[in-house]
């Protein structure tokens, strides 16, 4: 239990780091996304730096998400506070949904209200933006699918939703440039197509969120893995059901393991023990199992 609980808390303390990278970038980002926005007369890129600043919450959510799932069980909560990850996924998510629908909105209006072309800059600004995003995305999304956190995997698509938002606002300003008079409002339109891209990432995160809040079973690879696993170990016989949910970074089982029926109580139980033992010590982040021992069905 010992080596499980070091395993976790390096899931734990990884994930954290990482989001700090992410949380840094994002302030940065914001304030420079923000100021050549409006020096620059581009809302796409204005709508684009309010949506860094909302990152910078998501990522504080997720941190505090983190934090309360990391702590152990107790008497109130005897399975752990691993849900608080989910929920933390789950708030990054409506907060997301939410600044794609105000963006939206104030595209329309911007729409109708012509306004003056945006300045070359903001061009520039742009592509350091996609560049930086697009590889906080990678380096999230990598690290939430090594330790298994939703939290981070929705964080690291905030990340891409940003760079998307970037790409559209740099389309949109570089028409709008080009194209010169009577074509200011592209960069107004390319602000609504973010919106859209926006919008549709955070549907996607809180079904995923909503999902693991329900004790939505985990892919089919990670139960075969755990049967494998409890299958190999000396005196099982056969693995009849097998249960998993998630909760925050770590798995908790449920599995039914046949031995033979002329076998003696006390031996059986070892074996279960050995089952347990061998789940917990494995690198699928599994934290406790119940096993339910039954005579094999041709003992």
């Amino acid at each position: 239990m010992a080596s499980q609980n070091l395993k976790a808390q390096s899931r734990f303390d990884r994930g954290v780091s990482t989001v700090l990278v992410g949380l840094s970038s994002n302030v940065v980002l914001a304030v420079i996304k923000i100021i050549t926005g409006i020096l620059g007369n581009s809302y796409a890129l204005l709508a684009d730096g309010i949506e860094s600043t909302l990152d910078i919450f998501s990522s504080v959510v997720v941190l505090g998400g983190m934090k309360i799932s990391s702590l152990p069980a107790d008497e109130n909560h005897p399975y752990g506070h691993g849900k608080a990850e989910s929920l933390a996924a789950m708030t990054v998510s409506l907060v997301l949904l939410m600044a794609g629908v105000g963006i939206a909105v104030k595209s329309v209006l911007e729409i109708v209200q012509p306004h003056h072309t945006p300045a070359f800059i903001t061009l520039i600004v742009l592509v350091v933006v996609i560049i930086v995003k697009e590889t906080l995305f990678r380096f999230l999304f990598s690290v939430g699918k090594s330790v298994d956190s939703l939290s981070l995997k929705t964080e690291a698509w905030h990340h891409r939703s940003d760079a998307l938002t970037s790409v559209a606002a740099f389309i949109g300003i570089s028409i709008a440039i080009i194209g010169g008079r009577n074509y200011e409002s592209a960069d107004d339109w390319a602000a609504l197509v973010a919106s859209g891209i926006i919008i549709y990432n955070g549907i996607n995160m809180l079904r995923h969120a909503v999902k693991e809040i329900m004790d939505y079973a985990p892919n089919p690879e990670t139960e075969e893995s755990i049967r494998s696993i409890a299958g190999r170990v000396p005196g099982v016989a056969a693995i009849e059901k097998c249960r998993v949910r998630k909760s925050g970074l770590n798995l908790f089982v449920d599995i039914h393991v046949e031995v033979n029926g002329d076998m003696q109580v006390h031996k059986a139980h070892l074996i279960g023990h050995n089952v347990k033992d061998a789940l917990i010590t494995s690198s699928l982040g599994i934290v406790d199992v119940l096993v339910h021992i039954e005579p094999a069905q041709h003992s």
